[in-house]
């Protein structure tokens, strides 16, 4: 045993190291947000907006792809729909599509809006042109020149 009378030193314990998950976090986050910011997304400029599972499926695919020209409506930042220069009104556009979705049930319908467009006109005039049963409608953009 220990002599009582003999003083005995004890050096405290260090600490137990603790591992810290934050800088850890940290990098993640910030190679997230460098990924997200240089990542290239494919072929953004054309956004279907009808489901192409609604074609009958009867029709053969050279039928499809018709050979006829695209409706282009641009969308300018008033909210007009304006078609090869000429603003039309609702009803005016509505004959326009159900005349040309009636001679050919496939008719590509192209909506270029302007960036200064309000959505919801963007959205009436898809509803618009489903309304009358087009089935082939894509929302383009154009990609600015430098």
């Amino acid at each position: 045993m220990q002599d009582p009378a003999v003083p005995v030193l004890k050096r405290p314990s260090p600490p137990k190291t603790v591992i810290s998950l934050v800088p850890m976090i940290d990098v993640m986050l910030i190679l997230l947000v460098f990924f997200m910011v240089t990542s290239t997304y494919l072929n953004l400029d054309m956004i279907p907006a009808v489901d192409q599972g609604d074609a009958p499926l009867d029709a053969p695919a050279a039928e499809q792809q018709n050979a006829a020209a695209p409706i282009l409506i641009r969308l300018g930042a008033d909210g007009i729909p304006t078609i090869r220069g000429r603003a039309l009104n609702t009803a005016a556009l509505e004959t326009l599509l159900q005349d040309r979705v009636q001679s050919d049930p496939f008719t590509r319908v192209l909506i270029l809006p302007s960036g200064a467009a309000d959505v919801q006109a963007l959205v009436t005039l898809m509803d618009t042109a489903t309304r009358m049963g087009a089935t082939n409608v894509s929302v383009i953009r154009l990609e600015g020149t430098q």
